[in-house]
């Protein structure tokens, strides 16, 4: 009976680190993909910026 109790602990140990790595994974994709969005969105403001205020030298 003992033996049993420590397999289930073990088992609940294992799927909360396997559910634990897939929520690290996706929120690590995520980052990702909202960093290429807001360099784009960055390089589109910047890119507005210079042609309504041309810099003369």
């Amino acid at each position: 009976m003992k033996n049993l109790f420590s397999e289930e602990k073990g088992q609940g140990v294992m799927e909360y680190i396997l559910i634990s790595s897939l929520v690290g994974i996706f929120c690590l994709v995520a980052v990702k993909q909202v960093g290429k969005v807001l360099q784009k969105r960055v390089q589109n403001l910047k890119s507005s910026i210079t042609r309504e205020i041309p810099l003369h030298k």
